[in-house]
């Protein structure tokens, strides 16, 4: 059996786990294996950068940082563009497959991911998609490999900044705007709910960009907090829009800047809000913009997360072996009390271009905080750790062997 796998989009703490789980699940049902890596995304598959990879490739890769075969953003609608060389890339990715003889092509990814994913089985290429996302916007699937982990990083950070924060406003009062990424999603936003604990009173207020933002209601609600204690914390995604569609980050000019997927980039919405309050309480602001760390702290993985995205990639080799193609294995929530889950799979077409987003009902009534029900949706994916491989105090993480 011949098997391809690739990674695309941005980095997250699962994928070297979800390959770990396709590779020992090929290896175990099949003596007579290749599998085959490709480097960058699909870039590796449109140009033919590629290794054969071997179970030892994969030995001991749970707790290193890094991805072991890189990865890409390649737009969906680039796909059907030649390149400067014009070269046909669907054709180009196509000759790549068929030169290697390969079985099935496992892919990991998100949103973007699955189109390209569902283009290469209307083309006849015999495709397994494996979610991948922290932003847990996938459809159909219970929540999504590396998600856990990143919301696990992201409610210790709040943790973290809430406790900085308290130190820093003895003197004078103080406000604290995080921000989350989450374009349309807020469910990594809302996970830094899960830093009320008994130890850390959590972060008072929560704006999703499910929530139309009201300026005004946002004002006073800070206010109102700030007759009642001297530091507040506030966490809003980068992607909360105003009622008009104009993105808070937009309201100071922002920029420009249009990605090659056609999103505007998001950048500045707590730097923007600080101002704001600044200059209207007159109080001391600070904007804490967590960025690419969530995604890549691989130090703080979730040992749920990590688990799950084994099982995941496992599936897949059941599903490859039965034959499926074009198809997307999801993970399904068994159980609540205790947390099991267990892997089911779906039509890829019918999870692209779906996105899943926080349900209003997961949201309080003013728009400003999340609910028990999200709560107890996200915390049992937060749980248990894998202690990193450390060398000479840091982290280490893995090199690309091309």
């Amino acid at each position: 059996m011949k098997i391809g796998m690739l990674t695309s989009g941005g980095d997250c703490q699962a994928l070297n786990a979800a390959m770990r789980g396709v590779v020992k699940g090929l290896s175990e049902n099949d003596k007579d294996l290749e599998v085959y890596g490709f480097y960058d995304g699909y870039k590796g598959l449109i140009y033919g950068n590629y290794r054969l990879l071997s179970s030892k490739d994969f030995s001991g890769i749970l707790t290193v940082g890094g991805t072991i075969l890189g990865s890409s953003r390649q737009p969906f609608k680039q796909m059907r563009i030649p390149d400067e060389n014009g070269l046909d890339k669907v054709e180009a990715m196509k000759e790549t497959y068929y030169k290697l003889n390969l079985d099935c092509l496992v892919i990991l990814g998100g949103n973007g991911t699955q189109k390209t994913a569902n283009l290469l089985r209307e083309e006849g290429l015999n495709v397994i998609h494996l979610p991948k996302t922290i932003d847990n916007d996938l459809a159909l699937t219970d929540h999504t490999p590396g998600f856990g982990s990143a919301a696990k990083y992201i409610a210790a950070s709040t943790k973290e900044v809430i406790r900085d924060a308290m130190g820093l406003s003895y003197k004078r009062k103080m406000i604290t705007i995080m921000e989350i990424m989450g374009r349309n999603a807020g469910w990594l936003t809302g996970a830094t709910a899960l830093a009320k604990t008994e130890d850390c009173c959590g972060p008072d207020l929560i704006y999703l960009p499910e929530i139309p933002f009201d300026v005004d209601r946002f004002l006073k609600k800070c206010s109102d907090l700030l007759e009642k204690k001297p530091s507040i914390v506030i966490a809003v995604s980068e992607g909360i829009k105003v009622p008009d569609g104009r993105y808070v980050c937009q309201l100071a000019g922002g920029s420009d800047y249009v990605d090659a997927f056609g999103h505007r980039q998001l950048a500045g919405t707590a730097g923007y809000l600080a101002s704001f309050l600044a200059a209207k309480t007159g109080c001391k602001t600070r904007a804490v913009e967590l960025s690419t760390l969530q995604r890549s702290a691989s130090h703080m993985a979730s040992r749920v997360d990590i688990n799950e995205a084994f099982m995941v990639g496992g599936a897949a080799v059941k599903a490859a072996d039965e034959g499926d193609s074009g198809r997307m294995v999801v993970i399904d929530r068994v159980s609540d009390d205790p947390y099991m889950s267990a892997a089911g799979i779906y039509d890829v077409h019918k999870i692209a271009n779906n996105e899943k987003l926080v349900p209003r009902s997961w949201v309080n009534r003013e728009g400003n905080y999340v609910t028990r029900e999200f709560i107890d949706y996200v915390e049992p994916l937060i749980q248990g750790d894998y202690q990193p491989f450390m060398v000479n105090g840091l982290p280490q993480h893995l090199v690309l062997k091309r």
